[in-house]
């Protein structure tokens, strides 16, 4: 295939899944999975798998990033951005939009369509769980790996518990499933060692420099670049916990007040795509320049430049890593303990914000039977979930 073919072909898949994966990060990894690796076959299910192991290893948001390594992996370097734009644009474009006053944006939140995608959102990430654990979880040990991986997420409840039962999962891979030398798992074939440090220096230069910087400068711009850049380099957990970052970064240096927030928050629950585009609404709506679309452009551009200098480091030497025997071991382990962080992230805040009445649960499960036994498309189910509550409410 030629590579403006495979650029083509990178941004229609993910401009579709920008417009139509709702649901949050959890989700985006089902729809992932079924577009890209059992439709379009750009990569087997093991090095998927293990894609998302590594993002979920690393600061960021972890389903863009995963977006972002597909991209790479099937277009080159242009195609990890091409991808990530896709898939971006949609959301980025309605928070915009949404920051310049939409009507009804305060109330946003109380809309009954809006609980109707909730409640969606626990179908799809309830599938995406299900088809992750029959592909990871195939035996009792990892199963039970799992299990104890949710539990102990759910009672720890912070970002370093999630780093530190993925490093649990791993070392009892290293330790408990071993298994005798076998065929490598196909590679990804991410070329590029010198680009990959030199995106390593960089990313460096950027965590500690970017703060000196803002220190030493008047700069509106050099602040905001210094407080997203660190929001997207220092967050594990995916975009609920960039959330609070975010707002202990803009709210109480007076940039943007809490009640514009939280509508902006509100509005985010609403649209397709990665939570992390609230970057856009409260880069247009800073109480000074750069703001508009130059401060929604500056903003989304700085939350994700570290999560994606991370990955390109991180990839050229994955392949490699990967394939050695203690790597799959390690792996297997991490990949269980993965699977039991999307099973707490089911519970909360997924369920949690969603399920309130048995209506909601029967919604769910009607939801839940049309996504994977009669293999509805995803959108569809969106509209039937965001028709029905409006009908419920109306009625």
């Amino acid at each position: 295939m030629r590579k403006d073919q495979a650029l083509g072909e990178v941004l229609v898949a993910f401009l579709r899944l920008g417009l139509t994966s709702f649901g949050g990060p959890i989700a985006h990894f089902s729809y992932f999975q079924n577009e890209l690796v059992e439709k379009r076959r750009w990569v087997d299910q093991a090095a998927y798998a293990d894609l998302v192991a590594l993002c979920q290893f690393i600061p960021g948001p972890a389903s863009s990033q995963v977006c972002f390594a597909l991209g790479l992996k099937r277009a080159g370097f242009w195609g990890g951005f091409v991808a990530w734009a896709a898939f971006t644009l949609p959301s980025a474009l309605a928070m915009t939009a949404f920051a310049f006053g939409l009507a009804g944006l305060r109330h946003i939140d109380r809309l009954p369509w809006l609980q109707g995608l909730k409640i969606v959102a626990v179908a799809v990430v309830a599938q995406a769980v299900w088809n992750m654990a029959r592909n990871l979880c195939p035996d009792r040990a990892r199963a039970s790996v799992a299990a104890i991986a949710a539990t102990l997420v759910l009672a720890l409840h912070s970002a370093a518990g999630q780093v530190a039962v993925i490093v649990a999962g791993g070392l009892f891979g290293w330790f408990f499933l071993k298994e005798p030398a076998k065929a490598p798992p196909a590679p990804i074939r991410i070329e590029g060692h010198r680009g990959a440090l030199a995106a390593a220096g960089i990313f460096l230069v950027l965590l500690f420099g970017l703060p000196i910087l803002a220190e030493a400068t008047p700069s509106h711009a050099i602040d905001l670049i210094d407080a997203f850049y660190r929001a997207g380099a220092l967050v594990f957990g995916g975009g609920h916990v960039v959330l609070q970052l975010l707002q202990q970064a803009v709210v109480p240096p007076g940039w943007i007040d809490d009640g514009t927030f939280l509508a902006g928050y509100g509005a985010a629950q609403a649209v397709p795509g990665p939570l992390f585009s609230f970057a856009a609404f409260l880069g247009a709506t800073m109480n000074q320049a750069p703001n508009g679309l130059a401060g929604a452009a500056l903003c989304l551009v700085a939350i994700y430049l570290p999560s994606f200098l991370l990955v390109f480091a991180a990839l050229p030497f994955w392949d490699a890593l990967r394939a050695r025997p203690e790597a799959q071991a390690i792996l297997k382990g991490v990949n269980a303990a993965v699977v039991g962080l999307l099973l707490a992230a089911l519970y909360h805040p997924v369920w949690t914000s969603a399920i309130f009445s048995a209506t909601d649960f029967s919604l769910a499960v009607l939801a839940f039977v049309l996504l994977e036994i009669w293999k509805v498309p995803a959108w569809a189910v969106v509209l039937l979930g965001a028709l029905s509550t409006s009908l419920v409410a109306a009625f």
